[in-house]
C-alpha cells in the first residue's frame, strides 16, 4: 500500500481510494488497521474530514457514529472469536490525539498477549510493535479482513 491516501485517509475513502476500507457504514468507514500485532485491529473513520470531535456532530449523527463503533466492535469480536480461540474481548476507544479527524479504535485482545501487557492499554505496547514490518497490514491479512467484513454484513442483515 503506497500513495498519499495515508495523509488524507477520509478523503481517500470518500473517493474509494483508501485500500484499508472494509465497508461503508452509516457514519463513516470501517477500515482495517495499518498494523496488526493484535490481529483484527480496526477503526471507524468519520465520513467528514472536518469533524474533529464527537461533539462536532449533531446529536443524531453522534449516536449514529457510536452505533457504528459498537457494530464494528461486535464484528471484530465475532471474526476474531472464529479465527483465534485465544480471543478474549475488544477494547473500544475514541482518542483523537494524533489524527485530526474523528475516529474510533477497535482493539481485539487475546490470551496469548504478554502477561505484563494483557491488562494494559494497547498504547503501552513497545514502539517496535508499531513499526515492525512483520505486523504491517498485507495480503496475508485477507482472511481476517474478509471475516470482519462478513461479520459486518451479518450484523446488517440481522437488523
Amino acid at each position: 500500500m503506497t500513495g498519499d491516501w495515508r495523509t488524507r485517509r477520509v478523503d481517500a475513502a470518500l473517493r474509494d481510494e483508501n485500500p484499508t476500507v472494509m465497508r461503508r457504514m452509516a457514519s463513516g468507514f470501517a477500515v482495517i488497521g495499518d498494523v496488526q500485532f493484535l490481529p483484527g485491529y480496526s477503526l471507524l473513520l468519520v465520513d467528514d474530514p472536518s469533524v474533529r470531535r464527537l461533539t462536532d456532530l449533531p446529536r443524531a449523527k453522534r449516536l449514529s457514529f457510536l452505533s457504528d463503533m459498537e457494530r464494528l466492535g461486535e464484528a471484530v469480536e465475532r471474526a476474531c472469536g472464529r479465527l483465534d480461540p485465544a480471543f478474549r474481548r475488544v477494547n473500544l476507544e475514541i482518542l483523537g490525539n494524533t489524527d485530526p479527524y474523528l475516529h474510533a479504535h477497535v482493539w481485539p485482545r487475546f490470551a496469548w498477549e504478554p502477561p505484563e501487557l494483557v491488562g494494559l492499554p494497547v498504547w503501552l505496547y513497545p514502539r517496535e510493535r508499531w513499526s515492525d514490518d512483520s505486523f504491517r497490514l498485507g495480503p496475508h491479512h485477507a482472511e481476517l479482513r474478509e471475516a470482519i467484513g462478513t461479520a459486518l454484513d451479518e450484523l446488517d442483515s440481522a437488523g
